[in-house]
């Protein structure tokens, strides 16, 4: 259906996007005429390799793991994207399928946008290309600190840098993404994620709380693994 982005009091999935940031209400509406609604319930596929692709999914509420997965079936998550950001940015450069999946992981509302008619809109309006792009950019840079990490780091490495970019101020982390996930997403297995956690833990350097809650005790500790 043709998207109802746009409510009593002007919010919208769109206007929360920074690819659109710089767009007034007027320029918003051309993006609102070419985008329709959809929501995915959790497991559902928003896209999988080998598909066409030609559209933008932007997400209003919700999560979406992206991954790909290797030969012999293994999963490696690339991100987990959340409202306000975007995904199937690829198909408006390429005309190439599909390299990745978008599975939902927590109930999604999104806007839909469509793929051949952004690429004119984003030639009528330059700031949306250089958004996108300078998105993308910091998208290569973070996925060529994972390759890194994985090729150069030890697991108690990784972990422990992971443990430090996920926390807030007070030290607290709140998984985004299951630890079968956070484990894909570091390069190593889950049965290597959990004893390392419970290492850190009985070292009293981590205090884990259920399936997605770490309390980070000693910051210091964490900065000084090799």
């Amino acid at each position: 259906m043709q998207c109802s982005c746009f409510d009593d009091h002007g919010g919208n999935c769109i206007e929360i996007v920074p690819i659109f940031s710089n767009l007034n209400t007027e320029e918003m509406l051309e993006i609102a005429a070419i985008t329709s609604d959809r929501v995915f319930e959790k497991g559902e596929m928003v896209y999988t390799a080998g598909d066409k692709g030609e559209k933008l999914y932007v997400i209003h509420t919700g999560k979406v793991k992206i991954s790909r997965f290797t030969e012999s079936g293994k999963e490696q998550v690339l991100r987990i994207l959340g409202p306000g950001e975007f995904m199937g940015e690829l198909s408006l450069f390429s005309s190439e399928p599909m390299q990745d999946y978008g599975e939902v992981i927590e109930k999604a509302n999104m806007c839909v946008i469509d793929g051949n008619k952004l690429k004119e809109l984003m030639a009528k309006y330059p700031s949306i290309t250089f958004k996108v792009m300078e998105e993308l950019s910091k998208r290569l840079d973070k996925a060529e600190n994972i390759i890194e990490n994985i090729n150069h780091y030890s697991v108690e490495k990784r972990l422990a840098q992971a443990l430090l970019e996920l926390s807030n101020d007070n030290g607290i982390i709140n998984l985004e993404m299951s630890k079968k996930d956070l484990a894909s997403n570091i390069g190593m297995s889950q049965e290597t994620l959990s004893r390392k956690l419970s290492a850190f833990q009985e070292l009293g350097i981590i205090d884990s709380i259920g399936h997605r809650k770490i309390i980070i005790l000693n910051r210091d500790a964490l900065e000084e693994i090799d």
